[in-house]
């Protein structure tokens, strides 16, 4: 394949899976500027290897870069394991959390500034989740992708995202619970 026409290829088929890259890393890394380094290097990377690509899913093989890029930089930079511990009391199921009555948004100008300081605590919640919650959670209920393609990205079996997106999730819960979103509570 000539340069221009790989260079052609990878604009029609990478580049438009810039945003996604970039909330994934964004989302992983907690901030801009190491988000805009992860996705550089990722789309460095991709591009390097893009030959070997056979056009079956980009977006999932862009994200899947990415995230191997940032789990490369960390542990060059950290060389350590996180340790996750199990709460008993959170994975019991006695807890029930509220409906989506609180996420409902209107047009009052209250409203809207309400909507802000939740949208400020959910991301504040997703900070909190360990790296491999955060991840899924972030894939599935922002980034809208299937089990499937979570799986590729993460390189786990569907049931390890199901169990890790549960998981995350109920995490996530917890913590909006307890910082008054949920269970009727509202902001």
């Amino acid at each position: 394949m000539t340069p221009d026409k790989k260079n052609e290829r990878f604009e029609r088929l990478a580049l438009p899976h810039l945003d996604a890259a970039y909330s994934l890393a964004r989302w992983l890394t907690g901030d801009d500027f190491a988000a805009q380094d992860v996705v550089q290097t990722a789309y460095v990377r991709a591009f390097r290897f893009f030959d070997q690509f056979r056009d079956d899913n980009p977006r999932a093989w862009i994200l899947t870069i990415v995230r191997r890029t940032f789990y490369s930089s960390l542990r060059e930079q950290y060389q350590q394991q996180e340790h996750i511990d199990f709460d008993a009391a959170l994975h019991s199921g006695a807890e029930q959390l509220g409906g989506a009555s609180a996420f409902a948004v209107g047009n009052q100008p209250e409203d809207i500034a309400a909507g802000r300081d939740m949208q400020r605590i959910i991301n504040a919640g997703l900070d909190t989740l360990p790296y491999i919650f955060r991840e899924v959670v972030v894939l599935k209920d922002l980034e809208d992708l299937s089990y499937k393609e979570i799986a590729e990205v993460v390189e786990v079996p569907i049931g390890t995202v199901m169990s890790r997106l549960a998981r995350g999730r109920k995490l996530l819960g917890a913590f909006l619970q307890k910082n008054g979103i949920g269970a009727g509570n509202e902001l």
